[in-house]
């Protein structure tokens, strides 16, 4: 990939997880208030998030943009859009390429998914030839029942209760690092670095100009998967981001981060605008002005 120009800003987004258990309109309306630069769309159980006219109709709302379009490829969303992962991903571009996104984000395989796993660098390939999206390959961990999203359904407290996926076994094929394939386009989650016990910059230094999105997030390595507010975990946050714009990524910088514990939205406003700050000032050298005080709906 080429450098980008002189002067220009890595642009940040804000996944609407990170709005979690507010919704997906929350996130575009935070996103318009604190300064964010767009939106990751989470596909997942939450029907707004799987309405292609109801995303557009928030984008338009908000002026805030769909930057990537996560797909619907985590625990809780096997059976959103379907059950055939094949046709899921392919539906993922084809939304991104109707809200005009530059990226999918999607995990690789589980192991039980054996056709789709022995078909997915293919069908990414192949999907990447056919449509101007990235498909970005993120980095997972060891699966954890426990993990920042699994641990809020039944099925996976039932799965750990039974003994189910332990700290060293992968769930994900070949591996949950998506290095050890080989995809023109990577997601690099920083919260998963620290969850997996990885180096982040020697993964980054793997992925090489093909590192497309990444996830800017924190961790310390607990036995789940954090998504702490960037600086305030273990990973090499702002080395990453300093190294990032140094070098021209041409990519989108998404927060997110879980915030399930602020407890009003003028709490989880501040958390998102701590994350914004520090993303602003690593990456593009400068702080937002606007305040993390939200307005109308938001105030409680």
């Amino acid at each position: 990939m080429g450098n980008r120009q002189a002067g220009s800003a890595i642009r940040v987004g804000l996944s609407t997880a990170s709005v979690y258990p507010e919704n997906a309109e929350a996130a575009f309306r935070y996103a318009a208030e604190l300064g964010y630069d767009g939106v990751e769309l989470m596909v997942w159980a939450e029907p707004a998030s799987q309405n292609l006219a109801t995303v557009q109709n928030y984008a338009r709302r908000y002026s805030v943009p769909v930057l990537a379009v996560h797909a619907p490829c985590l625990l809780i969303s096997q059976r959103v859009w379907g059950a055939d992962p094949i046709r899921k991903l392919e539906r993922s571009v084809h939304t991104a390429e109707a809200l005009g996104a530059t990226t999918v984000v999607v995990h690789p395989p589980f192991r039980w998914q054996r056709r789709y796993a022995e078909g997915f660098a293919a069908q990414v390939a192949q999907l990447e030839d056919n449509s101007p999206v990235a498909v970005a390959v993120e980095n997972m961990f060891p699966m954890r029942a426990d993990s920042f999203f699994g641990r809020r359904i039944g099925s996976a407290r039932r799965l750990e209760r039974r003994g189910g996926p332990g700290p060293s076994l992968t769930a994900f094929s070949p591996s949950y690092d998506p290095t050890d394939t080989g995809f023109r386009h990577y997601t690099l989650d920083l919260s998963h670095t620290a969850t997996a016990g990885m180096d982040a910059l020697a993964l980054a230094a793997r992925m090489g100009p093909a590192l497309t999105h990444l996830h800017l997030a924190d961790g310390r390595g607990a036995a789940h998967d954090e998504h702490l507010i960037p600086g305030e975990g273990t990973q090499p946050c702002a080395e990453l981001c300093e190294s990032l714009a140094r070098n021209g990524f041409q990519g989108h910088a998404v927060i997110e981060i879980n915030t399930q514990n602020a407890r009003t939205t003028l709490d989880r406003a501040a958390m998102l605008h701590r994350a914004l700050t520090f993303a602003r000032t690593h990456l593009n050298n400068l702080r937002p002005t606007r305040s993390p005080e939200p307005t109308g709906a938001h105030r409680m």
